[in-house]
C-alpha cells in the first residue's frame, strides 16, 4: 500500500466519530436560527423542507462514497460509514415532519391524497420506509442477532431509497435545473459502479469442452 495512503488511513484511525454527528446536525440549528430571524425568504417552511431533504440526501450519497473510495484509492472511512447512514435518516425524517406538520398541517384527507396521487411524494415516503429498517438495525447487536449474511442483504435497501431520493428531488422541483439532474447522475454512476463491481465479482461458470 502507498505509504501516504498508510498515514491517511493511521490518522483516520485515531479520529473520534462521536463529535460528527453534533457537526452533522448543526444545519439544523442554522435553519432554525434562519428561520427566527426571517432568512429563510418568503416561504419559510418549503425553504425548511427543501434544505432538510437536500442534506439528507447529501448524506446518503456521501454514505455510498465510502466502499467505492476504498477500493479505488485504498482510503479507508467505513467507520464513518454508519454515522453517515444515519445522519441521512435523520435528515430525511426532519424533512418529512416538516412536510407533514408544517407544511401538511396534519390534513390527513390532503396527505392521503398527496400519497395516491403525487408521485414524488410516494417515492419519497417509499424512501423514507426503506431507511428505517436501516436506522433500526445499525447497530453492532443488530449485526449479531441477524447474522451477518441477512444484515447485508437487508442493508442492500439504501440502493434503492438513494436511487428513490434522487428521483424525489428531480420531481419535486417540477422542472429540469442543474442541480437535482447532477444529484441524480452522481447517483447514477455509484450505483452504476456497484452494479458492474457486482457482475465483474461473479464468478464464471466454466463450459465443458465437447468431445468431437
Amino acid at each position: 500500500m502507498n505509504p501516504v495512503v498508510m498515514h491517511i488511513n493511521g490518522w483516520i484511525r485515531k479520529v473520534p466519530v462521536w463529535p460528527f454527528y453534533i457537526i452533522g446536525f448543526v444545519p439544523v440549528a442554522l435553519y432554525v436560527y434562519a428561520a427566527f430571524t426571517d432568512g429563510l425568504g418568503p416561504d419559510p417552511v418549503k425553504a425548511l423542507e427543501h434544505g432538510l431533504g437536500k442534506i439528507g440526501l447529501q448524506f446518503l450519497i456521501a454514505s455510498l462514497c465510502v466502499t467505492p473510495l476504498l477500493r479505488l484509492t485504498r482510503i479507508n472511512l467505513m467507520c464513518f460509514r454508519r454515522m453517515l447512514g444515519l445522519m441521512a435518516f435523520y435528515y430525511v425524517l426532519l424533512h418529512f415532519s416538516v412536510y407533514l406538520f408544517l407544511d401538511n398541517q396534519l390534513e390527513w384527507n390532503a396527505l392521503a391524497k398527496d400519497l395516491t396521487k403525487r408521485p414524488y411524494i410516494i417515492v419519497g415516503t417509499l424512501a423514507l420506509l426503506m431507511l428505517i429498517p436501516l436506522a433500526l438495525t445499525s447497530t453492532n447487536w443488530a449485526v449479531r442477532k441477524l447474522g451477518s449474511g441477512t444484515w447485508c442483504k437487508l442493508h442492500k435497501l439504501v440502493y434503492p431509497a438513494v436511487a428513490l431520493s434522487a428521483v424525489h428531488y428531480i420531481w419535486l422541483v417540477k422542472s429540469w435545473p442543474f442541480e437535482p439532474l447532477a444529484y441524480g447522475a452522481v447517483v447514477a454512476a455509484l450505483l452504476a459502479y456497484r452494479w458492474v463491481r457486482n457482475i465483474r465479482s461473479r464468478p464464471r461458470t466454466k463450459t465443458a469442452p465437447q468431445a468431437g
